[in-house]
């Protein structure tokens, strides 16, 4: 009993509770050797006995070893005390309480003493405990080198994430390895680290554009977002949630969802030509997950709806140079459904290869299944060269049911049942290629070059469309830009435009951000045709030209860092 009472007094986890307990203790005890002490020295003095032999006294001390023969004598008896000698002496004390007190503080003050393998245990433990310490310091201090030396445009973060190799590198090398994981598990899994690990991201992207054609019906042609003309218009809302996969903190997966309103959804994800039931879809603009398998240095395998990666431009407008968009970002596929996978063969060379529904189908119109080989080539720092191909059959093989109301079949309503007779077989074929060049910190150019040619019948003559586009932004300060494009598309067959035609287009956009997450474009535009093909303010007459103002404003925030 004592000596559990000693292990909790001593517990190493009761602090500073522990200490004054101990010193009350330690007080209590030597108060009650003190008394002790007293008693005994009375007893000597005062517990001498009386002792008749006849006529004569004799004063036996207690502890005398003759004592036992004495009391034992038959002629030995105790004499009482006289009267006069009790009120001048002390009243004799009785031996079995000071036995009793002996024997209750023997086992406390032999409690008091633990054994030497205690000691080494209680050594061991709290030399596991500073290790601990150390790690969580290391912890503590890289989170707050990572707060201090980011940048004035980030958003701050107490929770700033780090990985293992950066805990290994700052933790002592005499730490165990156990010890280190364990402070790097502890900063992984606080309360709200999934959250952490997640980003929540929102765009808000409007404008208002002028055509100096002024139209009928107010309409801008071949403008895949900045449709309108003459109006106050909404080109995307967008919310973009990713929890995206780190093999360095043990996460090897990841999920990211792109939803999307506004006119940009027509464009993107509403059209039947290329979509069975595009109201199904049409404001997932991508849902796809992620898996890192470990493969060497990592095989990224994604399923799902994802962005296209055909052509050098895509849909975030903040992440352009341009406010409009080209035309080879409206001809080329927009968004695929499938698998892709890509690995970095060199630290230069990274291969990706899809295979997928088709180009913009969600829903197998065919039931032929297309490919491609994007090739993304790094040979400097300030260069990224992106080379692909991707070929497949993208005529629809059924006929098409449109706004569809009481299913006709056992099935979800829009599914189509009836084929179409002959059955198209022809294939299309895309070669894409498009190269960035950052000059200086403040100046980048970049180029693309696409040829497409497809065939409805494998018998049938081929539409080819063929160009290019050119790009040069320059920073000015840190809140303004200027950017310029020029593009060239010839459409052969009218595969593009759906008239042979040569297409031309010059951009000319100023951008200035107001804040951090707030960017007002300015933008003049001019295309032009070698055929009169874009609509004026008279009824069926055509225009070979169309120029547009515009000032588009865009908003965003969240956690997500450098392009969407």
């Amino acid at each position: 009993m004592w000596s559990s009472l000693f292990r909790t007094l001593t517990d190493a986890r009761l602090g500073t509770a522990r200490s004054i307990f101990i010193v009350l203790c330690l007080a209590g005890v030597g108060f009650l050797l003190y008394v002790l002490l007293h008693l005994i020295s009375d007893s000597k003095r005062g517990m001498r006995k009386t002792v008749n032999y006849g006529s004569r006294r004799r004063m036996l001390p207690f502890g005398n070893k003759n004592r036992e023969n004495h009391m034992d004598s038959p002629s030995s008896s105790l004499s009482p005390a006289p009267k006069h000698e009790k009120s001048r002496g002390r009243k004799p004390v009785s031996r079995w309480p000071l036995a009793i007190l002996l024997l209750l503080l023997v086992p406390g003050v032999r409690a008091q003493d633990p054994p030497k393998n205690a000691d080494s245990a209680t050594i061991t433990q709290l030399r596991q405990e500073l290790d601990a310490l150390r790690s969580q310091v290391a912890v503590l201090t890289l989170r707050l080198n990572k707060l201090e030396n980011s940048s004035p445009g980030e958003p701050a973060s107490s929770t700033a994430p780090v990985s293992r190799s950066e805990i290994r590198n700052a933790v002592p090398a005499s730490t165990p390895t156990a010890q280190v994981m364990h402070a790097f598990q502890g900063s992984a899994s606080e309360p709200g680290s999934f959250l952490r690990d997640t980003t929540f991201n929102v765009l808000l992207d409007g404008y208002y554009e002028y055509n100096f054609n002024s139209p009928v019906g107010r309409v801008n042609l071949l403008r895949p977002y900045d449709v309108s003309s003459n109006s106050f218009s909404l080109n995307q809302a967008a919310i973009v949630i990713e929890h995206a996969p780190n093999v360095e903190e043990g996460r090897r997966f990841g999920v990211r969802v792109d939803l999307q309103y506004g006119q940009a959804t027509e464009t993107l994800q509403g059209s039947a030509a290329n979509e069975l039931r595009p109201q199904v879809y049409r404001n997932l603009f991508q849902a796809y997950g992620t898996y890192v398998a470990p493969v060497g240095s990592g095989l990224t395998i994604d399923f799902g709806k994802w962005a296209s990666s055909l052509g050098l431009e895509g849909n975030y407008t903040k992440d352009q140079f341009n406010y409009s968009r080209s035309y080879f970002f409206n001809f080329l596929p927009f968004y695929h459904m499938g698998f892709r996978a890509g690995y970095n063969l060199t630290p230069k060379v990274n291969l990706t290869y899809w295979l997928v529904n088709g180009a913009q189908q969600m829903e197998d119109f065919n039931g032929f299944k297309s490919q491609a080989f994007i090739f993304t080539l790094k040979p400097a720092s300030t260069v990224s060269w992106n080379v692909n191909y991707y070929f497949g059959q993208e005529q629809r093989d059924v006929v098409a049911v449109l706004n569809p109301g009481i299913p006709t079949e056992p099935t979800q309503p829009g599914l189509p049942a009836v084929p179409i007779i002959p059955t198209p077989n022809g294939r299309e074929h895309i070669f894409d290629t498009y190269l960035s060049w950052n000059a200086t910190p403040n100046l980048t150019f970049a180029g693309e070059f696409d040829y497409v040619i497809n065939r409805y019948f494998s018998t049938s003559a081929p539409g080819h469309v063929m160009g290019g586009a050119l790009y040069l932004h320059r920073t000015l300060t840190p809140r303004t830009a200027l950017s310029a494009r020029t593009e060239y598309l010839s459409d052969r067959g009218g595969l593009f435009s759906g008239t042979t035609q040569a297409l031309k287009e010059t951009t000319l956009t100023f951008d200035y951000k107001l804040a951090d997450g707030f960017l007002a474009r300015w933008e003049w535009r001019r295309d032009f045709s070698n055929q009169p093909f874009f609509l004026s303010s008279q009824t069926g007459v055509l225009s070979n030209n169309q120029n547009t103002a515009s000032l588009g404003l865009v908003w965003w925030f969240g956690q997500k860092q450098g392009s969407w």
